[in-house]
């Protein structure tokens, strides 16, 4: 299954080999990786990362999917999203090029993950993660109708500190009450 969702501004679809080296101008980025669990990137775990998500697009059924996101009008890669499934649940994500943050980008392609993930994938819950103080990452879970769950203490090791989480949500019947 080939994977291509527009919207209004962006397209959405599987990463090819020859996106490494823009994926790379995001991923090596400190300040980019400040609140992931990944980098920055030295272009050996940019390459590793492209491979693996070719290497997921073989799978059937998919269940892991990493995306880039494209602007519609250019092409140019400006980040990427994803959607994780395990049964009935999905986990969104999503990462873009500071050149790009504060202009709806991530929330345009998060609801775009939202409505593909209830629409074609059958799920029931979809959740997201980020640490507290990522207040951006939080302004857009809540953008596009997802609700704080949880504050998650101390639960995952990363980059040698354990860090917090915030945990949000949204179910199908709240995504589907939000369209009318």
């Amino acid at each position: 299954m080939c994977i291509k969702i527009v919207t209004d501004r962006l397209i959405i679809r599987d990463f090819i080999q020859e996106d490494w080296q823009t994926v790379h101008t995001y991923a090596s980025n400190p300040l980019v990786a400040r609140y992931m669990i990944w980098g920055p990137n030295t272009e050996d775990d940019t390459k590793k990362f492209i491979q693996r998500t070719i290497e997921m697009q073989g799978h059937n059924p998919r269940k892991d999917l990493e995306l880039a996101v494209t602007l519609k009008d250019s092409g140019q890669l400006i980040g990427g999203c994803g959607i994780h499934v395990e049964g009935t649940n999905g986990e969104i994500g999503y990462c873009f090029h500071p050149n790009y943050w504060r202009q709806g980008y991530a929330s345009e392609s998060a609801a775009a993950l939202l409505k593909f993930g209830f629409n074609e994938l059958g799920l029931h819950r979809i959740f997201a993660t980020c640490r507290p103080d990522n207040i951006g990452s939080s302004m857009v879970m809540e953008k596009i109708g997802m609700k704080r769950e949880g504050h998650l203490r101390e639960h995952m090791k990363v980059k040698g500190q354990w860090k917090d989480s915030f945990l949000y949500s949204i179910l199908d019947q709240e995504f589907r009450s939000s369209l009318i």
